[in-house]
């Protein structure tokens, strides 16, 4: 498998939107990938359609950023949830700053926008949060991916695949 050995951290909260969580958790695991679900606190995560229902394998409290290779932030109402909680928000702050990837997608970048580090980074995201992360300093662009340095940002579960396969190839690489 192509990335056997490593390690990704997939940041959810409650009402992530199903595939924007699933296709990726599903995706990375086939790679070889370890993907562990990180969330404020343990238990099943319900998704915002109901299709899926995700076991949080540890909490932001019990993770330490020098533990995985990725991080992947799934849309739906999850982001706007994690966003109010103050650990969360650092531990996405801190993991951006360690230079690994982030992965964002949908309304993902809204958890980045907290975090405070969109500032003159390309990005994209979900139509309806263009106007936020303007003021967070971000320059959106409707495109299926963006990367910008260590960001890597998709706008919706139709971009999956190209998503995937940006974060695959600059693990691989």
């Amino acid at each position: 498998m192509k990335l056997d050995g490593k390690k990704i951290g997939m940041l959810l909260g409650q009402r992530y939107q199903d595939e924007e969580a699933g296709v990726p958790l599903d995706f990375f695991r086939k790679q070889g990938a370890q993907v562990d679900v990180i969330s404020i606190s343990k238990g099943k995560l319900k998704g915002l359609y109901q299709r899926r229902i995700i076991d949080v394998a540890r909490t932001v409290d019990e993770v330490n950023i020098g533990d995985y290779d990725a991080l992947i932030i799934p849309g739906g109402r999850s982001p706007a949830w994690l966003r109010k909680n103050e650990a969360a928000v650092r531990f996405v702050r801190e993991f951006y700053e360690s230079g690994k990837p982030v992965a964002a997608i949908c309304h993902g970048p809204q958890l980045l926008a907290e975090a405070g580090v969109l500032k003159d980074k390309k990005i994209t995201g979900y139509y309806k949060i263009k106007e936020e992360m303007l003021k967070a300093g971000a320059r959106f662009y409707d495109e299926p991916v963006v990367v910008d340095g260590n960001l890597i940002t998709s706008r919706e579960p139709g971009d999956l695949g190209i998503f995937n396969d940006t974060l695959l190839n600059l693990l691989s690489s």
